[in-house]
């Protein structure tokens, strides 16, 4: 990973052609302050992107496939699924009620943003239904919500979430009793003793979304009474400032814990703490990590001598891992954080639901060759149907999934510090951006990103107005090249940066950017020097024919009146064709010098990311390995070693693993 620079604004690093204005670098310089958007006051460090607020970015392509497959799925109708959305008896909608801690603003973080994402009236009533009833709750000390107490200590964490679903219902509609609400809250905390504050073990793990929370609302008001307050959460919450530890290996406290000091480096402007959040990313993966999808062997919780591919994440980690990423990025601006998104969103997130987002599994694995509703553990931490894809289990997931696609799609597009405009993310999208003097300028991005290296964007200012337009250069596109009106700005741009243009731009000016892929292969020295193989963004599985069976609900679940549980199904996926190969691989510089790749057409539904409608195969050898089955609770064994017996060579075909919805992405290793 690249070194970490603290504090200042980095140089370019060199420019790309002698066209003026046109040059690549590391990040955008934050010497300056947007003049349009909120963005970090004084005295907090500058942010090197800025959100734009949310329902600024409109979705397309792939992207706003699933956005509308979401709205249609699980996430839009959990109401009449979810006993713990009942609004009945709610104590998020009743005072005394039950069913008042995660799970309501678990839903709304993601349900809300989602109806800002696509301006759905019908969703903006359900979701001002719930944030009305949580501003009604502030009592008079400044509290609210239900008063969930452990050991008489109040637990914080669900109102860590609900103060998120706040920010983004204020960035939507303006409305100023947000800022007035979490003002009175934040007092309140500040006379909680530290003795009570943050005690209980997920908002401890947490905290850091309170910090997000106070500077956010900071960078509105300007009140820097409530400031004292991030250093009081620092103190409080659980240690995330270890040299080679962490305070606990729940995944999903991970995904979302590590970064903590990162945020709080934002207002002590402690180098050390940066540092830390970077050391707690590359400590899960020292040992947990030597598997594709840019997670770990997390299971529910990572555990000593579990580091196989066949270990797997929550759906919940998956989603916070995103959010996390897309923070760090807007904070540092270090690229890094965006190709991890990626990595998760594109390889990992695509599978933990079923093609129409009507169900869910709680872990999802790099090697998975069957998905049922079967006991694996000890094998997989912990006990139950942790691999069925259902729409009334999985508690935490069933709710927090959401957060997912919308928030990619928020992130697509930036501001930055010098009044321009940054695409980081890749997805197809449209935004209207102001830049330099308050003007607008509409920017379209077209593409097929991921499985497209072409990446198009039509920027039509309202007049002729001259800003700087980044394109992020992934690490992986070796020669890069971009164009502006059909015109070269450079050769063989580096990746790892960011492209930076500035110049007048008019309406219709058009910008191309291709970002070759190519097959690449990555070892996995810990897990039996096993392989994965690369293309572009794209991890590949193993194509492995899928029959999908229609099973029960779990246990004996109760559904709420007026469902059909007919169009709920809980599904398992079993294989139909072999799953255990090894992968050749050829002696010499290039190991990947027989595979080669196909492309399909683009499927007319829109999901490129399932079997059937992948445009992307890759033709390759392997041999079976026979030693490698599957255990006594029917979970995918560990890898074999290297000598294991194989069979003879046979052609095999592989595809992105964010296709497969059970897969093997993580091969053991044959080299001829």
């Amino acid at each position: 990973m690249r070194k970490v620079l603290f504090f200042i604004a980095l140089a370019l690093a060199g420019c790309t052609s002698g066209l003026q204005g046109v040059s690549v670098v590391d990040r955008p310089e934050a010497a300056s302050v947007n003049s349009n958007y909120v963005s970090n006051k004084a005295p907090l460090v500058p942010q090197s992107f800025i959100k734009l607020p949310v329902g600024t970015i409109s979705a397309e392509g792939w992207l706003g496939e699933a956005l509308d497959r979401q709205r249609k799925g699980l996430n839009g109708h959990l109401g009449e699924l979810s006993h713990f959305l009942k609004k009945e008896d709610n104590a998020w909608l009743n005072e005394g009620g039950s069913h008042g801690w995660e799970e309501v603003p678990y839903w709304l973080k993601g349900y809300g943003d989602l109806a800002y994402v696509l301006h759905d009236e019908k969703m903006l009533e359900e979701t001002k239904l719930w944030i009305e009833a949580a501003l009604a709750s502030q009592r008079e000390d400044g509290f609210f919500g239900p008063d969930n107490r452990h050991d008489g200590k109040p637990d914080l964490w669900p109102n860590m979430i609900v103060l998120w679903c706040l920010q983004s219902w204020h960035e939507y509609t303006g409305d100023p009793r947000v800022l007035d609400f979490m003002t009175r809250y934040f007092r309140w905390e500040l006379t909680v003793p530290d003795e009570d504050f943050l005690k209980d073990y997920w908002g401890g793990s947490r905290a850091g979304d309170n910090i997000e929370s106070v500077m956010w609302l900071y960078n509105r008001t300007g009140d820097n009474t409530i400031l004292p307050l991030i250093d009081k959460i620092h103190r409080n919450a659980q240690d995330w400032h270890q040299d080679s530890n962490l305070p606990n290996w729940h995944n999903v406290n991970i995904a979302q814990g590590f970064r903590e000091p990162a945020q709080y480096f934002a207002y002590s402007k402690d180098s050390s703490m940066l540092a830390a959040a970077y050391n707690n990313f590359r400590l899960i993966r020292r040992t947990f990590g030597q598997m594709p999808g840019g997670m770990w062997a997390g299971d529910e919780n990572s555990r000593l001598g579990y580091i196989d591919p066949r270990q797997g994440i929550e759906t919940c980690a998956l989603v916070e891992q995103m959010a996390s990423d897309e923070l760090l990025l807007r904070q540092t601006g270090d690229p890094f954080w965006a190709e991890n998104c990626e990595d998760v969103a594109f390889n990992n997130y695509t599978v933990a639901l079923t093609p129409d987002f009507r169900a869910l599994r709680y872990i999802t694995s790099a090697n998975m060759p069957v998905s049922d509703a079967r006991n694996h553990a000890p094998g997989i931490q912990n006990f139950g149907d942790m691999f069925l894809m259902t729409p009334v289990d999985h508690r935490c997931c069933q709710h927090d999934h959401g957060q997912g696609w919308p928030y990619l799609a928020e992130n697509l597009i930036y501001a930055t510090p010098d009044d321009g405009v940054a695409a980081v993310l890749y997805a197809a999208c449209s935004a209207s951006v102001k830049v330099a003097g308050g003007k607008e300028v509409k920017i379209r991005e077209t593409t097929n990103y991921p499985f497209d290296e072409r990446i198009s964007f039509s920027v039509d200012p309202e007049s002729p107005v001259s800003f700087p337009f980044y394109l992020r250069l992934p690490s992986w596109a070796r020669g890069a090249r971009a164009k502006v009106n059909g015109k070269d700005v450079g050769k063989a741009l580096e990746g790892g940066k960011y492209l930076r243009i500035e110049r007048t731009w008019k309406p219709g000016d058009k910008v191309e950017l291709t970002l070759p892929m190519e097959l690449s292969v990555r070892r996995w020295e810990l897990n039996k020097n096993s392989v994965s193989v690369d293309y572009g963004p794209l991890t590949l599985s193993l194509k492995i024919g899928e029959e999908v069976r229609t099973v029960s609900a779990p246990g004996n679940y109760t559904w709420l009146e007026g469902t059909d549980p007919g169009a709920w199904p809980s599904r398992e996926y079993w294989p139909t064709t072999p799953w255990n190969y090894s992968l050749v691989l050829s002696k010499g510089e290039n190991p990947l010098k027989d595979f080669r790749v196909r492309f399909k057409e683009w499927p007319s539904d829109n999901w490129p990311f399932t079997v059937e409608s992948v445009p992307l195969e890759v033709s390759a050898t392997g041999r079976k390995v026979p030693s490698w089955t599957l255990d006594s609770t029917g979970l995918c064994n560990v890898l074999p070693e290297e000598g294991a017996p194989k069979a003879e060579a046979e052609p095999v075909t592989l595809i992105p693993m964010g296709a497969a919805h059970i897969r093997i992405s993580a091969f053991p290793n044959t080299t001829e």
